[in-house]
């Protein structure tokens, strides 16, 4: 990589972090926390500034940043130290980082359709791919077993469709092409057992032909809102089927990216919007932002795993608090997510050598 591309990858994926720490900063003061620090970037300070209670601070490594708040790891007198909080606001000033994350999924995505989604060749309009099937020949093997011209796919393969993405990975990683699917007919919901896809092959290899045409919608404000959202949930569902690729042994170790595997595809995709953008198009812009709501939809979705050290560690151990109406006692809490940091250390790194082997390959 060159050092511009590092540049706007380390810049875009700090800007994720730092909106995920800011979250919980924002909670923190509302909830009347005490807040000892808000850095931006990593390791070394390079100069601070204290407003109020907080220092402000800005560190060597452009990496994201943190949110230190009083008595966040360890006992505190200080009757507004986060370990003295109600259970409900430490249960806020822990999901808010993720809610960011997926605000700022949510605000890209509106910049990416409302600027990039431009009216195509041979159309009148802009406009968006829906699930609602237009063209399906009766010759067609889908049609023969089951499927209808009008049907709207809301699941397939047992998972839930909301965009025409969700659609597309769920018929490329499918291996048999036979898919069950459940479709709105008429206002009623049906369930279709098993239709059948055929396998084409190209230059990419073997995949399942489609064999219909789906609605297209027009592009206005309403719809544009709309599908954000849905695309968002899209997102959401991609990462937590590649959750669950890993845990079953679908994607192995070699298909992770760490950190700098994430920096090359993001610097690659920078240099494609320049590139686009020179020529007058805007499909590498849109490229890098839908990369940017997918990175900052992982993130937060990560974040929220009930995972020692990480955010949906702390939020496992508050609900059992709520629940039970007892402190989980401070010292085995903290042991556990030492332990749970220390593996996730282990772990990240293991994926940041095999990036770079990769890289170097």
């Amino acid at each position: 990589m060159n050092i511009l591309k590092i540049a706007a990858a380390l810049l875009l994926f700090g800007i994720i972090i730092l909106v995920h720490e800011w979250g919980h900063f924002f909670v923190a003061k509302r909830c009347g926390i005490r807040v000892n620090e808000f850095a931006m970037g990593m390791g070394p300070k390079l100069f601070s500034f204290g407003k109020g209670e907080t220092a402000y601070s800005l560190r060597l490594f452009p990496i994201g940043g943190f949110c230190a708040m009083e008595g966040e790891d360890e006992a505190s007198t200080d009757p507004r130290a986060f370990s003295n909080q109600k259970v409900w606001k430490r249960i806020a000033v822990v999901v808010a980082g993720a809610l960011m994350n997926f605000v700022l999924g949510y605000v890209v995505l509106l910049i990416a359709l409302g600027v990039c989604v431009q009216k195509e060749s041979g159309f009148d309009y802009p406009m968006y791919s829906t699930t609602q099937i237009a063209v399906l020949d009766e010759d067609a093997s889908s049609y023969q077993s089951g499927l209808r011209p009008g049907d709207v796919i809301v699941e397939a393969n047992h998972s839930p469709v909301w965009t025409d993405f969700d659609l597309m990975y769920i018929m490329q990683t499918d291996d048999d092409g036979k898919l069950p699917m459940t479709v709105k007919r008429d206002g009623k919901r049906v369930t279709l057992e098993q239709v059948v896809f055929p396998y084409t092959e190209d230059e990419v290899g073997s995949h399942l032909h489609y064999e219909f045409k789906v609605v297209g919608e027009k592009k206005t404000v309403w719809t544009t809102v709309k599908r954000a959202g849905q695309l968002e949930l899209s997102y959401g569902a991609l990462v937590w089927r590649s959750l669950g690729g890993m845990l079953t042994g679908q994607y192995k170790l070699n298909d992770l990216s760490g950190p700098i595997g994430t920096m090359d595809v993001i610097g690659d995709a920078v240099e494609g919007a320049v590139t686009d953008a020179a020529d007058g198009g805007l499909n590498g812009l849109y490229s890098l932002l839908m990369l940017v709501v997918l990175i900052t939809v992982n993130v937060g979705v990560f974040n929220l795993l009930p995972v020692p050290a990480l955010d949906g560690g702390r939020l496992l151990f508050l609900l059992i608090e709520a629940v039970t109406r007892r402190k989980v006692p401070a010292k085995f809490e903290g042991i556990v997510h030492v332990v749970g940091l220390v593996l996730l250390l282990l772990l990240m790194l293991v994926i940041a050598f095999n990036d770079v082997i990769k890289l170097f390959a």
